[in-house]
């Protein structure tokens, strides 16, 4: 009970530079994938210890990171990994920036399927690459690959394929059948594979589907493979830019650290605390979390099927995120519409490669969920 009054507790963000909050003052945020929860204790601790400590000089990676990470690994998706295998980032994008610009090259391409994560359709940029966007197909009421169509697109150029497992916006926890058929796809056409697992630990029923990670994969299908996890989205804790990779094989490890030369700035001194607290100790609260996210996904799926059925919304497996086509409702841009009736600010659908969708975040009290779904019903239908 406590827990759950803390999570409907409505904390006041304006003016605290927050760029959900901030960036545009006059409208309602919910856009950007930043929960309005207060980080667990744990969180707190981790840095009032490092402050107390009161020294902030550059920093490596300590022995008790490395431990707890190989721990959370094996703990959720039954897999040992070796500390050698774990690469440090300042976040998850610059991992799929620096896999495009090791891994591609100028006048090729990489593959991904939207709509998508924006960054997804940026990177390949990088490296001086064009982007083969696949649309998902809806496959008896679910989102999944259209192989088919990426079979035909796919070219001796392509070098990789950026999966983003669990997917946002689209709330799909991809199953195993479909993650080995994605990796054959790869195997088969010589691509590295580069797995976006940010979301993984909010998966919302995982009893029903646990999560199947690209780790998990059999042995001959992960030689070319690059996962990248991040503690931001689960714990909100994202200002903090912590991410890593795990790369199994020593050679694409090599080539991997070998691009980032100094082009990267140094990883923040407490983001090494935080990280190694929440994957030690994080699981109840995350527990937590995850029924408080359930009620909410609960609260978005069955008012917009009951109050705006010409809105589609696909079954939410993952993420706090939903994602409405709203199509049938004939705005050329149904966000900015939003925007100038009800000051709603949701994120555009076109910037995911769907101009005719919303995303919504419900990672907030159930309270702002209601309001946030009463101004898209009185902003599209009053």
């Amino acid at each position: 009970m406590k827990r759950c009054m803390e999570f409907d507790t409505v904390i006041n963000r304006r003016g605290s530079g927050s760029i959900k909050w901030d960036r545009r003052p006059g409208l309602d945020p919910f856009w950007i994938a930043d929960m309005d929860f207060k980080s667990p204790e744990i969180v707190m601790e981790a840095i009032r210890k490092a402050a107390d400590f009161g020294v902030f000089g550059y920093a490596s990676p300590h022995a008790g990171l490395n431990e707890a990470i190989v721990n959370y690994i094996e703990n959720s998706h039954g897999i040992a990994i070796a500390e050698k295998q774990i690469v440090h980032l300042g976040g998850v994008v610059i991992g799929l920036s620096l896999a495009a610009r090791t891994f591609g090259e100028k006048g090729g391409s990489l593959m991904t399927c939207t709509p998508v994560y924006p960054p997804f359709l940026e990177v390949a940029a990088d490296a001086g690459m064009e982007t083969l966007a696949v649309k998902h197909i809806l496959n008896e009421g679910q989102w999944t690959f259209d192989f088919e169509k990426m079979e035909e697109v796919v070219t001796e150029k392509t070098k990789l394929f950026i999966l983003c497992n669990p997917q946002n916006p689209l709330g799909r926890n991809f199953t195993e059948k479909e993650i080995v058929k994605l990796a054959e796809f790869c195997n088969r056409h010589n691509l590295v594979l580069v797995s976006d697992e940010i979301h993984s630990d909010l998966v919302l029923d995982e009893e029903e589907q646990p999560f199947y990670s690209a780790l998990q994969l059999p042995e001959n299908l992960r030689e070319k493979l690059i996962v990248l996890k991040a503690p931001s989205k689960t714990y909100n804790i994202a200002g903090m830019g912590y991410a890593f990779a795990i790369i199994e094989d020593d050679s694409l490890r090599r080539k991997f650290e070998a691009v980032r030369g100094h082009s990267l700035p140094e990883i923040n001194c407490i983001s090494f605390y935080t990280a190694e607290a929440v994957y030690r100790d994080g699981e109840p609260w995350r527990q937590e979390l995850i029924t408080y996210l359930k009620k909410n996904r609960d609260t978005v799926t069955d008012f917009v099927r009951s109050e705006m059925p010409q809105i589609i919304i696909p079954d939410i497996e993952a993420t706090y995120l939903a994602w409405m086509d709203c199509a049938a409702l004939e705005y050329s841009n149904p966000a900015v519409h939003l925007e100038k009736q009800q000051q709603l600010f949701v994120s555009d659908g076109a910037y995911f490669g769907s101009p005719s969708c919303i995303r919504f975040n419900f990672g907030c009290p159930n309270s702002r969920v209601l309001e946030g779904l009463e101004k898209i019903k009185k902003g599209f239908f009053s």
